[in-house]
């Protein structure tokens, strides 16, 4: 049976949230390394391999258990937080770019969510991140930026951030939401996922969507954003190529070129 600290918090802001985690003493909060934002006195940081759960004994187990993490693009290591003072502490964690930040409560979620792989900010002590294979061959093969995806499992808080606006949708028995992959966020163990093709020459080649999207069957529930962080990177890329190529261009960028 998995056993989490129980943690209070607070999401601040609108466009760039933070989250403020209120420890009791010896209670610990693990995170993702660069989430980390202030804290207060008190609250002991320490490097851990892995996710800090207990899931996974020995040597070997750990081993395994943080080597899936690198399959996610993440690190090897976390950083936990513990509140070894005499009263309670608070650290906070902040957004890494323009979104919301998720708060999602396991125990009241069948003890598991599955979300995209780098959406993972914080959770309490106890909460075992791992790697979410997908069973169908379409999913393994052609799901893009839905193709590896992060579990959570516990019985505790977890905090996902994802970009722009958030929807949250209940679906339900029998329902089909079909989804850009890199809009989904997470989704609920209910939920069966699969990817789909976009049939027809002229959607592959125009379309500009890709040739694959998610399907996910309710019940469940999902949650979708409005800006993967893949499509701003894209836009910010495209933009600075773009005000590049105008300067080269101008008058005063000829002129400086001729000197």
């Amino acid at each position: 049976m998995i056993s989490n600290h129980e943690i209070d918090y607070r999401i601040h802001g609108e466009e760039m949230q933070c989250v403020e985690i209120e420890l009791d003493p010896q209670e610990t909060v693990v995170a993702e390394a660069g989430s980390f934002m202030m804290m207060q006195d008190g609250i002991q940081m320490q490097t851990i391999f892995g996710d800090g759960s207990n899931q996974q004994s020995g040597l070997l187990g750990k081993l395994f258990s943080a080597g899936k993490r690198l399959l996610t693009g993440e690190s090897l290591f976390m950083t936990a937080y513990t509140n070894i003072g005499g009263g309670k502490r608070w650290v906070n964690f902040a957004a890494p770019y323009p979104g919301k930040i998720i708060p999602m409560d396991l125990n009241r979620m069948g003890g598991k969510i599955t979300c995209q792989k780098d959406s993972f900010l914080c959770a309490a002590k106890g909460v075992s991140v791992g790697i979410e294979f997908q069973r169908k061959l379409g999913t393994g093969l052609f799901g893009g930026e839905g193709f590896i995806m992060q579990k959570l499992e516990g019985d505790g808080m977890a905090f996902v951030h994802a970009g722009g606006h958030i929807i949250e949708k209940q679906l339900q028995p029998g329902e089909l939401l079909k989804i850009d992959t890199g809009c989904l966020v997470a989704f609920t163990k209910e939920v069966d996922y699969d990817i789909q093709f976009i049939g027809g020459i002229r959607n592959s080649i125009f379309g500009g969507e890709g040739f694959f999207y998610a399907t996910l069957r309710g019940p469940g529930r999902v949650w979708i954003q409005s800006l993967p962080i893949s499509r701003l990177a894209g836009k910010l890329m495209e933009y600075g190529a773009l005000g590049a190529q105008k300067e080269q261009g101008s008058i005063l960028g000829g002129l400086l070129q001729g000197e």
